[in-house]
């Protein structure tokens, strides 16, 4: 079987020589850039199946890689960074990263984070339609919420944020794609009234703060719904 090709396009020296041992044991084929330019111009030699980008490159902010790939190509984009500001992680996000990893990180999250990636640009083609996780059931097909074989009423609004969440499984959805598609873009900013929502859904589909949650918080940046195959 063909190895999955990965990019890895950061300037420091000690993470590349981290990440691609750590990486080809893994089963992947590392190809590595340390400026955008260099990381632009291997993207579209190589077209890799996924790319590990940091933002603070010496040429030009990695947000602007980012911007460029999105021009030209859906491949998914996990987000490497020492930059731990909500702001950073809102803007790289809204413009369609597919995640995003805190510097120092641990290699286990990561590769967990390029899985969920993976997995989520194999289900483009097949929707996904049905997804079960700790006895709640959902039904795309059927617009049907179960609890442990028990229906769960929701509202219109509250359906379809679990279900926008629900496909998207195992990555960060922001406030403000959450609010434009749900709600519309007039509701961009309403982010305390969406937090007040989110916390309606959650009690009425079971979630429990003392165990593991469906929908995870990603304080000052989104939601997250838990990934069922983590």
């Amino acid at each position: 079987m063909k190895p999955i090709r990965i990019l890895v396009v950061d300037d420091e020296p000690q993470i590349q020589r981290f990440l691609k041992p750590a990486l080809t044991a893994a089963g992947y084929q590392v190809i590595s850039a340390a400026d955008g330019a260099t990381a632009l111009r291997l993207a579209n030699e190589h077209e890799p199946d996924i790319i590990v980008l940091d933002l603070g490159l010496p040429d030009m902010d990695g947000k602007e890689v980012l911007a460029a790939l999105r021009s030209r190509s859906q491949v998914p984009v996990i987000i490497l960074s020492a930059r731990d500001r909500e702001n950073e992680k809102i803007e790289a996000l809204d413009l369609g990263a597919d995640d995003y990893v805190e510097k120092p990180f641990a290699i286990g999250e990561l590769m967990a984070r390029l899985r969920t990636a993976l997995r989520h640009v194999a289900q483009k083609d097949h929707e996904v339609t049905r997804i079960e996780m700790q006895g709640l059931v959902v039904d795309t097909l059927k617009r049907s919420v179960m609890k442990h074989g028990a229906p769960v009423k929701l509202t219109p609004k509250e359906y379809d944020l679990l279900v926008m969440l629900v496909r998207h499984a195992g990555r960060v959805v922001t406030h403000r794609q959450i609010l434009t598609q749900v709600w519309g873009p007039a509701h961009t900013d309403d982010t305390q009234y969406l937090r007040v929502f989110v916390g309606q859904l959650r009690a009425k589909i079971g979630d429990d703060a003392n165990a593991l949650r469906f929908i995870l918080t990603e304080p000052g940046v989104g939601y997250r719904f838990a990934d069922p195959e983590a």
